[in-house]
């Protein structure tokens, strides 16, 4: 009589992995939708309907270290003026966190977010409308 104890499935090695691109993307794309962020080194993002503008790199300002289980982002940003920036890194890292692990199962175990300018309503309508005509 056979032993049905013993499986006759091989084990399979399995192993997934992701382009740091991928992560880049993923936290370029979450940090446009926080509020008080209004560019990642340079590129504007669109305020309507939390889009990025298109024709813009948003892994442009993003650095990550992905390893098999975790995630490391650096990124750069310009935040509104009057908005308060460590609201805004809160924000940015809990959303961050949650959009990387929840699409790739990564854990995020550092975060670092560099304010590089603040700019003002008037200065944000300024630069889109100079956007739309070019």
């Amino acid at each position: 009589m056979p032993n049905t104890n013993q499986t006759t499935n091989p084990t399979v090695d399995q192993q997934l992995t992701f382009d740091d691109q991928v992560i880049e993307k993923i936290a370029g794309i979450t940090a446009s939708r926080v509020d008080g962020i209004v560019s990642l080194d340079g590129n504007m993002f669109s305020e309507f309907a939390d889009k990025v503008t298109s024709g813009t790199d948003v892994t442009k300002g993003i650095k990550v270290d992905t390893g098999e289980k975790q995630v490391a982002v650096k990124m750069d940003a310009t935040i509104e003026y009057g908005k308060s920036a460590p609201e805004i890194f809160k924000a940015a890292c809990k959303e961050i966190a949650a959009a990387i692990e929840q699409m790739t199962g990564l854990k995020l175990v550092k975060f670092e977010l560099h304010i590089n300018d603040v700019k003002t309503k008037a200065e944000l309508s300024d630069a889109q409308k100079a956007a739309q005509r070019s």
